[in-house]
This record gives C-alpha cells, sequence and structure tokens, in this order.
C-alpha cells in the first residue's frame, strides 16, 4: 500500500505560524512587564514595560473608577471600624503617655519638671491619662469626618508606584495569571489556523515576499486577538455550543478579590494613609485638628497650667504647648506604624473595594484594568508583526531550499 508523499517543505508552514502566534504573544505579554525601568540609548530610543510605564495613571483611574463608586475614602474608614482605630491609639499611646510627657517637659522646662514634687507629677500623669480616651475618640470621629479631604489618594497612589514600579505589575501578574498564559497558547492555535490559510496562497503565488508579509500578518493578527480576547466581548456571547465573554471579565469576582486584596495590603495602608494625611499636602490641616483635640490635655491640667505659667511665663506655656501638639503628631504617626494593626485592618480595605468592583458593569470593570493595554495596543501589535515578518524570512529559506 503506497502512503502520500509529506512536503515536509509545505508541512512546515501552519507549524511555523503556530509558533510565530505564540511567540509574539509571549513577547507581547513580557513587554507589558518588562523591563521595570526604562533601559534604552535615550529617552525615546528604549522601552519600558507598558505597565509600570503607566502604573501611576493606571491607578488615578483605577481610583476614579472604583473607590469614586461608593462615595469617598469617608466610606472605607468607617469601614474600618473607628472603634478599633480608637483602641489602637489608646493601647499603643497609654503605655508611653508618661514618657511623652516627661520628654516634653524636660525639652522646655527641665529645671521645673525636676524640682516639681513626685506627688504633683503623678497627678498630671493621672489626669493626662484620664483624659487621653475622650480626647482620642473625638479626634478619630473628627478625621473621619474630613478623611476625604485631608488625604490626596492620587498622589499616595504616585508617590508609592514611583518608589516601587514593580507593584502594578505584580497586581496585574498575580490578579490575571491564567487569563495571561491562556493568551499565550491561543496564539499558537490561532497562529496555526492562519497558517492553514497562508499555505493554499502560497500554492498558489510562490513570490519571495508572500511569506513574509504573512508572517507579519500571523504577527501582527495573533496580538491583536490576544489582547482583545482578554476584554472582548463585553457581555456572554453564544459561540458554538457554549458562551464566550473576555477572559478578564468571566472571571470579574475572582480578580477583582484579588486585585482588592494587593491594593490594600500594598497601596491603601492604613499606615500610608495616616502618613499621606499628615505630611501630604493637606498635613496643616491634619495638625491643626490633631492639637484642637489635644490641646485640653494640657489647659485642663490645673496644676501643670499653674506652675508653668507662673515658672516659665505665658510666652513659655504658649511653647510647651506647641511642643506638646509637635510629640502628638510624631505619636500619632507611630501609631500606625504597627504591622500587626495595618495586616489585620488589610482585609477590611480588601472586601470594601472587591464588593465594589464586583457590582461593575462589564465596560467598567474593563476601563479600571484596560488602560494598561489600550494606549500601546498598536506597538505590541507592530512588534509582533515585525517578528512574525523574521520569521517569514526564515520560512521562505525553508521552503525554498528544503531538499
Amino acid at each position: 500500500m503506497d502512503f502520500p508523499v509529506v512536503d515536509f517543505a509545505l508541512a512546515s508552514v501552519p507549524v511555523m505560524a503556530a509558533v510565530i502566534g505564540w511567540l509574539t504573544n509571549w513577547l507581547a505579554i513580557q513587554m507589558l512587564f518588562y523591563p521595570v525601568h526604562f533601559v534604552g540609548l535615550g529617552p525615546r530610543l528604549g522601552w519600558q514595560g507598558v505597565v509600570p510605564r503607566k502604573a501611576e495613571k493606571m491607578a488615578h483611574i483605577c481610583i476614579d473608577r472604583t473607590l469614586a463608586q461608593f462615595g469617598s475614602l469617608n466610606t472605607i474608614y468607617r469601614k474600618l471600624e473607628p472603634e478599633r482605630i480608637i483602641e489602637q491609639v489608646i493601647t499603643r499611646v497609654t503605655p508611653r503617655l508618661d514618657e511623652y510627657v516627661d520628654e516634653v517637659m524636660y525639652e522646655i522646662q527641665p529645671v521645673l519638671w525636676d524640682n516639681l514634687p513626685g506627688f504633683v507629677r503623678q497627678r498630671v500623669y493621672r489626669w493626662a491619662r484620664a483624659q487621653l480616651p475622650a480626647r482620642i475618640e473625638a479626634l478619630v470621629e473628627d478625621i473621619g469626618d474630613d478623611l476625604a479631604e485631608l488625604v490626596d489618594l492620587k498622589a499616595l497612589l504616585s508617590r508609592e508606584l514611583e518608589q516601587h514600579p514593580d507593584l502594578m505589575n505584580r497586581v496585574f501578574k498575580e490578579a490575571g495569571s491564567v487569563e495571561l498564559r491562556s493568551v499565550i497558547r491561543s496564539g499558537a492555535i490561532i497562529g496555526g489556523l492562519l497558517g492553514l490559510l497562508i499555505l493554499p496562497l502560497w500554492l498558489t503565488h510562490p513570490e519571495p515576499w508572500v511569506l513574509p508579509l504573512a508572517g507579519f500578518g500571523v504577527g501582527f493578527l495573533t496580538n491583536y486577538f490576544a489582547i482583545n480576547r482578554i476584554f472582548r466581548p463585553l457581555e456572554p456571547r453564544r459561540f458554538l455550543f457554549g458562551r464566550v465573554q473576555g477572559l478578564f471579565l468571566l472571571r470579574q469576582n475572582e480578580i477583582s478579590e484579588v486585585w482588592s486584596r494587593l491594593v490594600a495590603e500594598e497601596l491603601i495602608t492604613v499606615e500610608k494613609v495616616a502618613d499621606a494625611m499628615l505630611n501630604g499636602r493637606h498635613g496643616d490641616r491634619t495638625r491643626v485638628i490633631i492639637q484642637k483635640h489635644m490641646r485640653p490635655l494640657l489647659d485642663n491640667s490645673l496644676v501643670l497650667k499653674l506652675t508653668a505659667q507662673v515658672s516659665i511665663g505665658m510666652t513659655g506655656y504658649a511653647e510647651l504647648k506647641k511642643i506638646m501638639n509637635e510629640k502628638a503628631v510624631a505619636a500619632t504617626r507611630n501609631v500606625f506604624a504597627d504591622p500587626r494593626f495595618n495586616h489585620d485592618r488589610a482585609p477590611v480595605v480588601a472586601q470594601a473595594l472587591s464588593e465594589q468592583m464586583k457590582e461593575l458593569t462589564p465596560a467598567q470593570f474593563q476601563d479600571v484594568l484596560r488602560p494598561a493595554f489600550r494606549e500601546e495596543e498598536f506597538k505590541l501589535m507592530l512588534v509582533g508583526g515585525l517578528l512574525g515578518a523574521c520569521a517569514g524570512v526564515v520560512q521562505l529559506g525553508v521552503v525554498t531550499w528544503w531538499p
């Protein structure tokens, strides 16, 4: 029995097209994330991964379109349970309250403080400890009401992403790892199918330009299909025996949970929000609020007030209050640097974000993630096409000189 002779040179056309499809999709994914820092010979001749390069803009879009869905930062703050924040502040400050009072007094009037009778100092300590819970409760409540105005969230995100340009890479890669692998695999399938279409074209028009041009088309189109497969179609559509939808959209709930967890653990932590509140654009206003609530600790301590005014005068007393306020600000900063408290509160922020992301429409959900892809899509497809054209030149050599 005679078997048909297989022309391996011609059979290699769809195989090479499949390889081109897989390779160009793999390269497109790599170009999305790497290199993290710009590599090149000048500001225009080089490349930086799309995601780290667009990280700041993407984060701002995320805040505009996700956080805005449920009002403001104040809403998240309420979900953090202000009573837990009050408890945290009191727990961390109370053991050191006597030390804070000593630091203030030794800084402004060490002789006075050293010569005060021990029972007077103890009375001051007890007064401060008794006053602290009410002062902290009022402070936390006041800050919570104005948190959205005290914290420039976009500035916070910009600063964090500038210091950690790989952070958004990790968000995307963990949130969409399954989809990204699927995109790479689909490149081989699409490339192979396109290769089957190229084969009759080559048989009818065996011109030297056909395979390089076809290779360009395979590389360009596989990248086009790959990028759009992540986000298209927006709504589920029936196709053959099932339904299809954009890969990221199909797993909106799972991706929302991963995205929100990473944002809560890496970007919008209690510590970083507190730091932005104290040191950001509206830091002066935050300090005024802290000082407003901490001042009664000094003003209401009659023994200390009278002793200080007699000993150091009104000017010195004013300086004493200024230093006391500065210590209060420093203590506030230290309170929220507790890793355990940040770890404990992160799931609360993550859940709040996740709930809102899950409620986004497919079009809204796409717009949270796609900006990283959209602005660079053509470049990625063009690079895929050029790589495919190079592979087409190799393919031309194979089919031309194969024995």
